[in-house]
């Protein structure tokens, strides 16, 4: 078994070995992972953080052993970047700007190092409305995880991570966790809503705020109205998602 780290900014998980294979995810700066698979040109990974399974291009991670890898995996809280784009510094004076949601606790073993703002350990649950509205209009993109393009389970997947709490990839992974609410009421800003498709299939996810209201990623990152039907979109004047189940994760 090998293991490796991401040194660069944002890195595509592919679900084959194509450069033009679909993204499902991405493996963000400072990310660690297992190497489950390697080929001449691709490498199938394992990542720590979520077990989001996929290809990489091998020319775009590195290398690190076993022992670094259980280090990292054992650290009880990990340094996250804070704000929308940062910078840390490589060994040969250059800068290489990083985003939000990256994980700089390890830039050392890179030989960078990083002077910005972040955030270690696990927040309050009220710190999670504000780090959404960090990603307000990021646009929808399908396994993006970043304010430059992130789709609705990554939305909820890094707001949580940025405030120390680890989320499946997907939203049928969320949706498994935590504890189900029997009403819109009992929720509280910062529990996760879950949407449903018509196979009945959860395929959406977003942040419940006060006065039923919610943050979620469709089209770009944007506020709807929230009730016991689903989201309603006031712009268009319909209902866009329809509601299947809430959680309470924190």
């Amino acid at each position: 078994m090998q293991y490796g780290i991401c040194p660069l900014s944002i890195v595509a998980i592919r679900t084959l070995p194509e450069d033009h294979s679909e993204m499902i995810s991405q493996v963000l700066y400072g990310e660690h992972f297992k190497v489950l698979e390697y080929r001449k040109k691709w490498s199938r990974i394992r990542v720590a953080h979520d077990k989001c399974e996929g290809w990489i291009s091998n020319n775009q991670y590195k290398l690190i052993s076993e022992e670094v890898y259980v280090e990292m995996d054992q650290r009880i809280s990990q340094m996250i970047s804070s704000d929308i784009v940062s910078h840390v510094c490589t060994e040969d004076g250059m800068l290489l700007p990083i985003v939000l949601g990256s994980t700089v606790s390890s830039t050392a073993l890179l030989n960078h190092t990083f002077e910005g703002s972040f955030i270690e350990g696990k927040n309050q649950k009220s710190e999670l409305i504000d780090t959404a509205f960090l990603y307000l209009k990021a646009p929808y993109q399908c396994g993006g995880k970043t304010p430059f393009g992130i789709d609705s389970s990554g939305f909820t997947q890094m707001v949580y991570k940025i405030n120390g709490v680890a989320l499946s990839r997907d939203a049928e992974g969320q949706s498994k966790q935590g504890e189900a609410l029997s009403f819109i009421e009992e929720s509280e800003p910062g529990d996760l809503a879950f949407f449903d498709n018509n196979e009945g299939v959860i395929d959406h996810v977003g942040i419940i705020l006060k006065d039923n209201y919610i943050i979620h990623s469709n089209g770009h990152v944007r506020i709807d109205r929230l009730d016991h039907t689903g989201i309603f979109n006031t712009e268009e004047k319909l209902y866009t998602h329809k509601l299947r189940v809430i959680k309470k994760i924190i």
